[in-house]
C-alpha cells in the first residue's frame, strides 16, 4: 500500500485508500490488512487515526476485525438466497438502509437478437429497461431486464421511473420456474460509472430466466458492486 495524497482528514484518506483497493478487486474476501502498525508506518500516522479508518471500515462492512489476528476482507451481510428470486428493494430496506431504483433506458421493439427471440419468439414484442438499484443513495446493481410483453402485456402500462421492474413482477406475476447463472466480473467502463466504481473493480453478475408454465416472463443480467454483496445458497435434505 502508497499513502495517498489528498486535503481530506489522513483517517479519511486511509479510508479511502483500502476499499479502493477492496472494490477494484486488488484487496478479495479473505485478504488480510497490514496490521496496525504496519499501516502506522505506511501512513506515517498515529494508531488512533489508523485504528479510526479500520472502524470505519468496519461499520461499512467491507473488514472484519479478529481479535489477535487482524484484519480482514470480507463480503457484507446483504446476502441473497440463490434457490430463489430475490427482491433487491426488501433486502435493501430489510437491513436498514433506504431503497431507489432510477431508470437509465426503456424501449419497446419487435424480437430480434437471439436472446429476445428465445423470450418472446421471432417478432415478438419486447420491453427493455436498464436501471440502477440504489442503497442508501448509492448504487448497488445495475440492472437490465427484457419483459415478455406477448405473455406480460400490462408491464407496457407501468410506470418503472422509480418502481423496480423486478419488485412489480415479483407482485404481480406468478413464476413457475427459475434458471440463474451466477459469474465472477470485472467491471467495464460502463459498469464502473454506473456503479460510481473503478473499472476493473470486482463484480457478481447474475443472470436469470424465469418462466409461468411454458411462457416466458423475463431475462434479466444484474451486476452486483461485488465489494457489498454476497449470495447464499441453502439446501434442505430430506
Amino acid at each position: 500500500m502508497n499513502a495517498p495524497v489528498s486535503n481530506l482528514p489522513l483517517h479519511q484518506q486511509i479510508h479511502q485508500d483500502i476499499e479502493q483497493q477492496i472494490r477494484s478487486g486488488i484487496l478479495s474476501p479473505g485478504d488480510k490488512i497490514p496490521f496496525e502498525h504496519e499501516l502506522m508506518e505506511t501512513y506515517g500516522c498515529s494508531r488512533m487515526t489508523v485504528n479510526k479508518a479500520l472502524s470505519r471500515l468496519t461499520t461499512s462492512g467491507l473488514i472484519e476485525r479478529r481479535k489477535r489476528a487482524g484484519s480482514f476482507v470480507r463480503l457484507p451481510k446483504l446476502d441473497s438466497t440463490v434457490l430463489d428470486i430475490p427482491d433487491i428493494e426488501a433486502e435493501i430496506l430489510a437491513r436498514g438502509e433506504t431503497y431507489g431504483f432510477e431508470l437509465l433506458h426503456r424501449s419497446v421493439h419487435r424480437a430480434d437478437t437471439p436472446d429476445e427471440c428465445e423470450l418472446a419468439g421471432i417478432g415478438g414484442q419486447v420491453l427493455f429497461l436498464r436501471g440502477l438499484h440504489l442503497a442508501s443513495g448509492r448504487p448497488l446493481v445495475v440492472e437490465e431486464r427484457l419483459i415478455n410483453l406477448e405473455t406480460v402485456p400490462a408491464a407496457l402500462t407501468v410506470d418503472f421511473t422509480d418502481q423496480s421492474p423486478g419488485h412489480w413482477l415479483l407482485e404481480v406475476v406468478p413464476w413457475t420456474q427459475v434458471e440463474s447463472q451466477i459469474s465472477a466480473i470485472n467491471a467495464t467502463d460502463d459498469i464502473a460509472a454506473w456503479l460510481q466504481g473503478d473499472k476493473g473493480m470486482a463484480c457478481l453478475e447474475v443472470e436469470r430466466r424465469t418462466w409461468r408454465g411454458y411462457e416466458r416472463i423475463t431475462t434479466v443480467t444484474q451486476i452486483y458492486d461485488g465489494a457489498r454483496y454476497s449470495f447464499t445458497a441453502r439446501f434442505d435434505h430430506d
